[in-house]
């Protein structure tokens, strides 16, 4: 097993300029790896918009382990343009994608990734859908790859003799809470924007994400029924 698992975003702009920013997981705990040189500034203190449902408290943990490990992008692109084209180049060890996109579809990818290994509490399910990224992903490939996910994870607790969910009862309730965590990370980067809306915009790209997965769950994923039809 490597030391960490690295995933590199590399953005392309159409006047020649580059910026690239690598994501370094922990190959064990499928945890994000920040680099703790980087500035902490003060709308990441964990009191500054505290989502509703924050299990955390202040006096433990100073600051949102989301909003830390995304204070580098929110900087670099605070200024932006969502819309704006950019070419996006994204390397695994396994395979490398490309995609000219709006820049706030290249953040959205990248921002889903390190808000669900950053060790937020209500984030940490979707741990092994991040060690098996797929960026750019639509909400039909973000749907089948987060219930299949969601049944594996019952299947190793059935092993395990815990109480499972094979009905996905419980699915639903994790992805509100899912929103819950975008709308406040989404009150944090709107409250120190400056001119630009690619950060904020791509955090309303993944609520929207969350929100139709919901509704698809709420209607018993039949949009998806045909595929396994025995027929």
């Amino acid at each position: 097993m490597p030391d960490t698992l690295q995933i590199i975003y590399e953005f392309e702009f159409k006047s020649g300029r580059k910026r690239t920013f690598p994501v370094h997981l922990d190959p064990r705990t499928i945890t994000y790896q920040p680099d703790e040189s980087l500035a902490k500034p003060d709308w990441t203190k964990l009191a500054h918009c505290q989502c509703t449902i924050c299990p955390l408290r202040p006096e433990q943990t100073p600051y949102c382990p989301i909003a830390v490990n995304l204070a580098g992008l929110v900087d670099e692109f605070q200024a932006e343009r969502s819309t704006e084209q950019v070419t996006v180049h994204v390397r695994t060890d396994e395979r490398t994608y490309s995609r000219d996109a709006s820049l706030q579809e290249g953040l959205f990818s990248i921002l889903g990734i390190i808000m669900a290994t950053s060790g937020c509490p209500e984030m940490n399910f979707l741990k092994p859908m991040a060690r098996f990224h797929l960026p750019f992903s639509t909400h039909e490939e973000t749907t089948i790859r987060s219930t299949s996910m969601y049944l594996l994870r019952q299947f190793f607790r059935n092993k395990a003799g815990k109480e499972t969910d094979f009905e996905l009862k419980k699915l639903q309730d994790l992805y509100n809470r899912v929103e819950s965590v975008n709308e406040g990370i989404l009150r944090r980067i709107r409250s120190q924007l400056r001119e630009g809306d690619a950060d904020a915009n791509a955090i309303v790209i993944l609520n929207g994400f969350a929100q139709i997965l919901s509704v698809e769950l709420l209607m018993g994923l039949t949009s998806y029924e045909y595929l396994f039809s025995d027929e």
